[in-house]
């Protein structure tokens, strides 16, 4: 079959797209012919080694994909040859055939297609576990998203409506940026290469702060964030795109009842998988609903996935970049 590999760690140039062996599947294993699959920000580190738990080269890189089942191991219950799923592969998506787990597989409703369900996994499951289950959002409470105007920033905001936010502010790195969030249905949207952000977002909440904030920037973002998180407050870190680290003190968390929480998507699909379940359908019905959207920013081939990391990289793209792989 034909895959992507990450032939050493480097730059874009190290993808080669070539022919593998088929994968074989275990008795709690599908098989699953690719339709498409998207590019996350986590791949691009596995390629230079930076990801955490990541990969010796060579190997197939890629975290989520959109298919048809193929085969079904001895045990699986839950699923059959021809059923349209989404899955989380054991070993890289930038490939026409993968296998996952049973548990890291869910059946797509009939009203989401192919693009919309390569397009969701990483970003709205994580969303929704960063808004509903880790920062517990409680209706009408002030929602700040950083890097609002990417994969994961237009979903939150969305889902930070659906649950009830009562307002969403999101940060961009650039002002040509700005429009993104504001369609994603952002309130107010700052640049924060040209404004303080933390003093904006007082200023919108009348000195209160946000009560929730997403940050996967880590940094400076991070601290400053801690001047705008409100008393009761719950910042979430889940990423460090700046390559920075970011310093908390704790004399200012415990009189203000603030709190500061760490997530990773990647450790939870490998430590607790059943947690996604509920999560699977909460996202899948919401999409099916026409409620929740996915942007997509921009489609390449599975032969042009050099030139769709180059074009992540750039820190230009908007929305989801996909892989096609078959029709």
């Amino acid at each position: 079959m034909h895959a992507v590999l990450v032939t050493q760690f480097g730059g874009p140039d190290v993808l080669k797209h070539t022919t593998v062996d088929m994968p074989s599947i275990g008795d709690k294993d599908v098989l699953i012919r690719v339709v498409a699959t998207s590019v996350n920000f986590a791949d691009i580190k596995a390629r230079y080694g930076n990801y955490h738990g990541g990969k010796q080269p060579p190997f197939i890189p890629g975290l989520d994909a959109a298919g048809v089942i193929e085969a079904v191991g001895s045990e699986v219950r839950q699923f059959k040859v021809g059923q349209r799923v989404i899955a989380f592969p054991k070993n890289g998506s930038y490939a026409e055939y993968v296998v996952a787990d049973e548990s890291l597989t869910f059946l797509l409703p009939d009203a989401v297609d192919f693009e919309t369900a390569a397009a969701c996994p990483i970003v709205s499951f994580t969303s929704y576990k960063l808004l509903a289950d880790v920062a517990r959002l409680e209706p009408g409470e002030t929602v700040l998203i950083h890097a609002a105007a990417g994969g994961i920033g237009t979903t939150a905001i969305q889902l930070a409506k659906i649950l009830g936010a009562g307002l969403v502010i999101g940060t961009v790195g650039s002002e040509k940026k700005a429009a993104i969030a504001l369609e994603a249905g952002a309130d107010h949207v700052i640049c924060y290469e040209n404004d303080d952000f933390a003093e904006k977002v007082k200023a919108l909440t009348n000195g209160e702060g946000a009560n929730v904030i997403l940050d996967s920037i880590s940094g400076r973002v991070t601290e400053k964030s801690l001047d705008c998180l409100a008393m009761y407050g719950r910042l979430v870190h889940f990423g460090n795109s700046s390559g920075e680290v970011g310093h908390v003190k704790t004399i200012d968390l415990h009189a203000s009842c603030r709190s500061v929480l760490g997530f990773s998507f990647g450790t939870t699909r490998k430590k607790r998988p059943h947690l996604l379940r509920e999560t699977a359908e909460r996202v899948l019905g919401l999409l099916a609903e026409q409620r929740l959207t996915i942007k997509i920013g921009r489609r390449f081939s599975l032969e042009q996935a050099a030139q769709a990391h180059e074009w992540v990289e750039s820190r230009q793209s908007t929305g989801k970049v996909l892989l096609e792989v078959s029709s």
